[in-house]
């Protein structure tokens, strides 16, 4: 079983890095508004070297824990930026709470959800309303907890998650950042989406891909 769930995780993170690929100019064009126009790039380089890590790995002798703890890492190593430690952070924790529940189970895909806010938020030291990736990763980990406790299925808590997320990145909008390098642009960062939160949401839905895979209709 935790063969397959590596592998899964695996999967995850190719997904995740040919999705952020796909938004790269996207991202950096979102970031050129408010920032150094470079996350696409950033997070791009990131999750290509995880991927570049866990194919040098053997995948059936890990537990799904020790994948997000080669994705903190490798990401790390590959992104210096103040992104590399916060999604670092934000990959140990999902570690940890993997480390309860190897399965992937549905309260398992929704603990890792609530670590990874968590990761990001202890290292950040942000809130909603700052406008950064929180905005998108609080309101995802809202929706997953609250799913998880009515036991909705899986693909019914993936389908919250995203709508939670999206709504929250579109929030940003209509923000004045008051942290990271918008903080500069005062007022003027208004009217922009935060391209961390976008960035998320690109991320939160290459997840639900593969954790909605082969699951049934609703």
């Amino acid at each position: 079983m935790s063969a397959n769930a590596a592998r899964r995780l695996s999967r995850m993170f190719h997904r995740i890095s040919v999705a952020i690929s796909a938004e790269k100019d996207y991202l950096s064009d979102l970031d050129g508004a408010i920032g150094d126009a470079d996350h696409g790039i950033t997070m791009a380089l990131g999750f290509q070297a995880v991927n570049g890590e866990l194919a040098k790995r053997d995948l059936d002798e890990m537990l799904p824990s020790e994948v997000f703890s080669v994705a903190a890492s490798a990401f790390l190593d590959a992104v210096g930026a103040s992104t590399g430690p916060l999604y670092a952070t934000a990959f140990r924790k999902a570690a940890q709470a993997l480390k309860q529940d190897e399965a992937l189970s549905a309260a398992c895909q929704a603990a890792i959800v609530e670590a990874m806010t968590s990761g990001i938020r202890e290292r950040g030291k942000g809130q909603r309303g700052d406008k950064t990736m929180l905005d998108a990763w609080i309101p995802a980990s809202e929706a997953a907890a609250a799913a998880r406790d009515r036991q909705t299925s899986v693909s019914a808590m993936w389908a919250e998650i995203v709508e939670a997320a999206d709504a929250g990145a579109r929030s940003t909008g209509s923000m004045v950042a008051t942290r990271g390098r918008a903080v500069r642009l005062g007022e003027r960062s208004l009217g922009h989406i935060d391209p961390g939160a976008a960035s998320a949401v690109v991320i939160i839905k290459a997840m639900r891909d593969t954790f909605t895979e082969n699951e049934p209709a609703e």
